[in-house]
């Protein structure tokens, strides 16, 4: 059957305890990523509106509406997805936050591949795989992985 491209279904699992509310400071810092400097200030207008009407308490954030580093991960992730010229624009597109694990909170990218054959394909998905998992410090979050007591060698140095 002939589609518009092959799917891109895989999550990363991310640390819950690394999931928080950001400040003022963080939240300007991050404005500096330009994939989603509008959104970052458009929302934070939003919220700031919703807290001035509900006259929430600031002082602990955990009153009123908040900007998360989760939240801004996923808006990430899915505008990097948006403009990848290599992603089917016309088929689904999506980076959702699936059911906590215990290994933590699985975010799923679903999308298309524009290039259906397979070489290709892993290739593209690897590339954006890449790009998001660097991309997670940035945010303050981090990427599950089981703990071990290997330590790796180190690369040597390139002179």
């Amino acid at each position: 059957r002939e589609s518009g491209g092959r799917r891109i279904k895989r999550a990363i699992i991310l640390q819950q305890s690394s999931v928080r509310f950001l400040g003022a400071e963080e939240v300007e810092s991050l404005k500096k990523i330009q994939l989603i400097a509008a959104y970052i200030t458009q929302r934070s207008e939003k919220i700031d509106q919703h807290n001035k009407d509900h006259q929430a308490d600031k002082s602990l954030p955990i009153n009123g509406r908040n900007l998360t580093n989760l939240g801004l991960f996923r808006k990430y992730a899915e505008t990097y997805l948006e403009q990848h010229s290599a992603i089917n624009k016309k088929m689904t597109l999506m980076c959702r936050q699936m059911a906590p694990t215990p290994q933590g909170i699985p975010i799923e990218i679903y999308a298309f591949s524009t290039d259906k054959r397979w070489e290709n394909y892993e290739y593209i998905m690897a590339d954006i795989f890449d790009h998001l998992i660097a991309a997670t410090p940035y945010f303050g979050l981090k990427v599950f992985e089981l703990p071990t007591t290997f330590e790796p060698a180190k690369a040597p140095e390139i002179a």
